[in-house]
């Protein structure tokens, strides 16, 4: 996975989120913190280019990172910084590493470069490791930021603009769900969606966070094989967008990457109406959300005028299917997309 340890690759020079970073060989200044999660932080950043030959030369930054074609013309970048507190967790962040590198497709974010360096504990240092993860940046937010603005101004995205954007998801996925073995991402929703505006095109959607993903297919032979996947769904992938048979595990299941169909499903109905088909049980005194989602319990809310083509609604209830055996796999839904796309352009 080519991580460093070496504090001269990746050295975080400043307190409370300043200065600069190296990242094996390229040095970048944090500009500004643009988001937090747990012991996750991500800052934007800008390369510091040499005035030597090489700049004089025309040459851009970033030449040594193992992947050019992402190299950002003005020198700008998105940074994750991971506090690592034990040994757990530091195979919790190579995992990430490993699987980020492994897909390369326009619809999911590539990691461009990574290290891993340790540090030395202390009083006011709780942790062990640091870990410095390097993406394009994209500044247009999230999908879910887009559809949490709709909604408040009680708006709509159409018809077109939905299925646009949705095909984008369906088509990275593909890639990862066609790996030999499959790969499921584990944790598809809006706010793991980045949306890039285009100048005379629609927007970019590009799938992010490979935090939770790994191989699909699981064969659950035990109730303690049940349980643990069980755990481990609760700990990895956001309970609203949270397929049933990883709430309520068989002793004997096969597990495949249709978990991330229930959860496009779940991503559909969101692009829609601005939310998770079951976020309404949250707000409910006696609501049960494992419930709900395990017998598909949806509720379709006022939308726009004129409404959404039941052809949607449809679409968005064959992917919800609380049998896997029903549910469909990601390239019946992208033929299915297609054709709707075709339908309602015209």
């Amino acid at each position: 996975m080519g991580c460093s340890y070496s504090g001269l690759n990746a050295l975080y020079d400043a307190v409370n989120g300043g200065g600069d970073v190296w990242i094996n060989d390229n040095r970048f200044r944090i500009v500004r913190q643009l988001g937090e999660g747990g012991l996750a932080y991500v800052y934007l950043v800008k390369e510091v280019r040499a005035e030597g030959a090489a700049a004089a030369a025309g040459e851009g930054g970033g030449k040594k990172f193992k992947d050019p074609t992402h190299v950002s013309d003005d020198g700008t970048y998105a940074m994750k910084k991971v506090l690592i507190q034990n040994n757990e967790q530091l195979e919790l962040v190579r995992q990430e590493i490993h699987v980020s590198s492994m897909f390369r497709h326009p619809n999911l974010l590539p990691l461009l470069d990574h290290a891993i360096i340790a540090v030395k504990g202390g009083q006011q240092v709780s942790w062990k490791y640091e870990a410095y993860l390097l993406f394009p940046i994209h500044l247009d937010g999230t999908l879910l930021d887009h559809a949490k603005t709709m909604k408040a101004k009680k708006e709509f995205f159409s018809t077109i603009f939905v299925l646009q954007i949705f095909r984008q998801l369906c088509a990275g996925l593909k890639h990862m769900h066609d790996f030999d073995p499959p790969y499921a991402h584990n944790d598809v929703k809006p706010g793991n969606i980045l949306i890039t505006h285009r100048k005379g095109l629609s927007p970019l959607a590009i799938l992010m966070d490979f935090g939770s993903a790994g191989p699909a297919k699981r064969e659950i032979r035990s109730h303690s094989e049940a349980l643990q996947l069980q755990e481990w769904a609760a700990a990895h992938c956001t309970a609203t967008f949270r397929a049933p048979e990883l709430w309520d595990c068989l002793s004997h299941a096969d597990i495949d990457e249709r978990t991330d169909i229930w959860s496009l499903g779940c991503t559909l109905y969101a692009i829609m109406y601005g939310e998770s088909p079951f976020e309404y049980v949250l707000g409910e005194s006696e609501g049960n959300l494992q419930l709900a989602i395990l017998n598909a319990q949806i509720k379709w809310p006022p939308g726009p005028d004129p409404p959404y083509p039941e052809q949607l609604h449809q679409f968005v209830t064959w992917m919800l299917q609380p049998q896997v055996a029903l549910r469909p796999y990601v390239g019946d839904v992208l033929v299915h997309v297609d054709k709707l796309i075709t339908k309602f352009s015209a």
